[in-house]
């Protein structure tokens, strides 16, 4: 008790969110105790790391997105893996990826220097042969994998029933409808098959939603939420459509001023009121004073290893496989983007960087960052 009472404090200091929704489903779930202690452990020590090394002038970010693989079963309209350029098609030339002893080794540099967490994506992440391997290998970090859970082998739930690193998040745009009509025919009911499935076997799942001013409203509607806590989900994250072209039909998916004011209160209200925990972007990033990426919350590694500042990004100066992660972070591109602060307003659009592409362009190129295209041209 004593310990479960150090484990609650240590989340606390977090967000006591966490601990109101998690440690009720952890004691339906015993297992995850033990993982949850010893998770806490090393969040503390990953904590004191990144501290004594921000003293050296160098900020590490306590989570890192690793897209390990670009292959993907489908193609969803206004796919951000795609237009980074992370995600390839059939008959192109791809640029070598990481394999599992790579992927190893960028993680346990990273869990050296200060990174808690890992949220897995890609890609589809179960497209990915030794994804296991890797949850597995680093049982005192934390792993949250996005994937459109049509993948999922019998045999993989059997083996993250017994871990207790890992949370499954189900990407969904609403209802059947909503989400086949993104997605593709048939994603909605294999999704929420997955999402019962993780449920029954106990393993911490949740879902993603893409917001666009076509499904805002149906999440908006208490009800719709209120469906998802009863099936036993208990992670809701809410990104705003970020455009990833210049055409109308792309823009105009984007909440405007308006809708984005109302849909924030609303998920501030979800977030006190519902037993469910609510991460919403761009409104959580308020709390940090702007943007996130390069290194100030995250930072994003490529299948190929390029260290970007964020996965919508495209722009590199470092790759792992002849660099350090350490080197990569403390870049000249990283602390500019930091340093350059304006960069880091959102200024009424769900992406800082992409509210200042000439800025960042003509920062790439006072770097010399270079595109990080998976395809070879």
């Amino acid at each position: 008790m004593k310990k479960l009472k150090h484990l609650q404090k240590t989340i606390d200091l977090y967000d006591p969110n966490i601990a109101r929704i998690f440690l009720p489903w952890a004691f339906r779930h015993p297992k995850y105790i033990r993982s949850f202690l010893r998770l806490r452990k090393s969040y503390l020590s990953s904590e004191k790391t990144r501290r004594n090394t921000l003293e050296k002038g160098i900020k590490i970010p306590p989570f890192l997105i690793l897209s390990v693989t670009s292959k993907c079963n489908l193609k969803c309209n206004g796919c951000y893996a795609t237009a980074a350029g992370n995600i390839t098609q059939k008959n192109t030339l791809v640029k070598p990826v990481l394999d599992l002893k790579q992927w190893i080794s960028v993680i346990k540099e990273a869990s050296e220097i200060g990174v808690f967490g890992f949220v897995v994506a890609g890609g589809e992440p179960f497209l990915y042969p030794d994804l296991i391997k890797l949850f597995k290998e680093f049982k005192n970090r934390f792993f949250v994998v996005i994937t459109n859970g049509t993948l999922i082998k019998e045999q993989d739930y059997k083996t993250l029933k017994k871990l207790g690193n890992i949370a499954i998040i189900v990407s969904l745009e609403g209802d059947e409808n909503l989400t086949d009509g993104r997605r593709g025919k048939g994603v909605f009911g294999k999704a929420m098959k997955t999402l019962k499935k993780l449920n029954n076997f106990g393993v911490i799942n949740g879902t993603s939603v893409t917001v666009t001013r076509a499904n805002y409203e149906f999440w908006m509607n208490d009800k719709n939420i209120d469906d998802l806590i009863e099936q036993g989900i208990r992670i809701g994250v809410f990104i705003e459509h970020i455009p990833t072209t210049s055409e109308k039909q792309d823009l105009d998916l984007m909440l405007t001023r308006g809708e984005r004011k109302k849909f924030r209160a609303e998920m501030l209200k979800y977030r006190e009121t519902k037993s469910i925990y609510i991460v919403h972007s761009p409104g959580d990033e308020e709390f940090f004073g702007g943007c996130i990426s390069a290194g100030r919350g995250f930072a994003h590694i490529t299948p190929a290893g390029d260290l970007t500042p964020c996965p919508v990004s495209n722009i590199a100066t470092h790759n792992l496989t002849n660099s350090t992660l350490l080197e990569g972070l403390a870049s000249p591109l990283f602390k500019k983007i930091r340093e350059n602060e304006h960069l880091l307003e959102i200024e009424g659009m769900p992406c800082a960087l992409f509210a200042h592409p000439k800025e960042v362009d003509e920062l790439a190129q006072s770097v010399g960052a270079y595109k990080t295209d998976m395809s070879i041209k």
